[in-house]
Formats: structure tokens, sequence, C-alpha cells
């Protein structure tokens, strides 16, 4: 894949590369993962948003999406096919910014502040202006940016950062102007959690279409007929 016409990945596409990205480094004595191992790696309830519940039907299908872009590559070692990540050769850079990605679409947007000690277990970064220098740069990629910078949010004292792997993020509406409190703060929260629900939903949705698909493909290969008919 030209590394100037990136696809636009699902919610579950990016959890399966961000585990991948993660646990590569985290445990390396069981990477590259079995198809098992990745299911629960997407699964898990810390470190994560959204929380997810995945198939393994659902982690297949964003496997086999994720073939053809070559960002995943599949190995028959042992008694089970694994799996590992290719994101570092096929966008171009440096393992910190792969890193910084990987959290970004584990966790969601996140300030350089929150990326530094998240990133702890994979890299430690000296400062945080080491950190943001990489987010810079990530921002800047002259093949066409990987993360963006969001609005300050009102009361926030650092702005946070999101990857584009998955297109532009979707804005994120303050409250009314005057309200104030925690009634706010909820609201905000509900908000975020509402559109978390749904694209995890959607997630789920685009991974059981896809292996609708390939079920029928398959029928129709063993039956001789064509499954554009």
């Amino acid at each position: 894949m030209s590394s100037t016409s990136l696809p636009v990945l699902s919610l579950l596409e990016t959890r399966v590369l961000g585990v991948l990205a993660e646990k590569q480094r985290t445990v390396p004595d069981s990477y590259p993962l079995t198809l098992n191992s990745l299911v629960s790696g997407c699964n898990q309830k810390t470190s994560r948003n959204p929380v997810l519940e995945l198939s393994e039907s659902q982690v297949q299908a964003a496997i086999d999406s994720l073939k053809g872009y070559s960002l995943v590559a599949e190995t028959s070692g042992g008694r089970a096919f694994r799996y590992e990540h290719n994101v570092d050769r096929v966008l171009r850079i440096p393992s910190q910014s792969v890193i910084l990605l990987t959290v970004l679409m584990l966790r969601g947007p996140q300030t350089a502040g929150e990326l530094r000690i998240a990133c702890d277990r994979m890299h430690n970064f000296a400062d945080i202006s080491s950190v943001e220098g990489f987010l810079n740069e990530l921002a800047e990629r002259p093949a066409g940016g990987l993360v963006v910078k969001l609005a300050r949010l009102p009361g926030a004292r650092e702005s946070r950062w999101a990857h584009l792997l998955s297109g532009e993020p979707a804005e994120e509406v303050a409250g009314p102007a005057g309200a104030a409190g925690e009634g706010a703060h909820a609201s905000h929260d509900a908000s975020l959690g509402e559109v978390a629900a749904l694209k995890a939903n959607v997630a789920r949705l685009e991974a059981e279409v896809a292996s609708l698909k390939a079920l029928v493909a398959r029928v129709c290969s063993e039956l001789g007929i064509s499954a554009e008919g």
C-alpha cells in the first residue's frame, strides 16, 4: 500500500492494530499474537476507550481487512496462526511515533502529558516536549498527517491529540454558555459515552457484514455460481 493512499480504518480495525502494536512491546514473548490472544487484548476492560466486546469472527474480519492493506501479516508457526503489525514499515515512521499512535488508537484523544504516562510501559519519553516533538512530526508528515491537535476544551489546561487513521475526529461540542458544575460535566461525559457506544455498534455491524460477505462468497464458490447475481 502506498503511504499516500492510506485507508480510513474502522474502530474495530484500529483496535486490532493498536493491540498488536501494544503487545509487541508489553508481552514480547507472546508476540506475534494468536487470534485468541488478540481477541482478549481487544476486549480488555483497562486501558481501552471505548471498551468493546468483540467476537473471534469480528476480529478475524478486521485482520483480513488489515492484511489487504499490508498493515497486518500472518505467520503459521506452531499450532495456530499468529499475527503481527507492519505499521512502522507501511507508514515509514519511527518506533516512538508508532507507540504514540498505539495509545491514541486504544485510548482515544490524549494530552501530551497523558500520552507520556500511558506510553511508559512501551517507551520512556524523556519529557513532555519530547512527546510533543514526535506528535508535531506526525501532524506535519509530508505524506499526510497521522495525528491532529484538537481545540482545547473549556476549562482544560492542555489540548488533546487524536489520530487520523479513522479520518477526521468528530467535533466535541461543549455545554451551553454559563452551564457549570457537575451537571455540565455529566452532560459532556454522557455525550462522549453515547458517541463511543455508537462507534462500537457500527464497528460490530461492519464486521458482521464482512463475515456474511465472506460466507456468501465461499458458499457460491462451492456451488459454482457467481456471488454477483
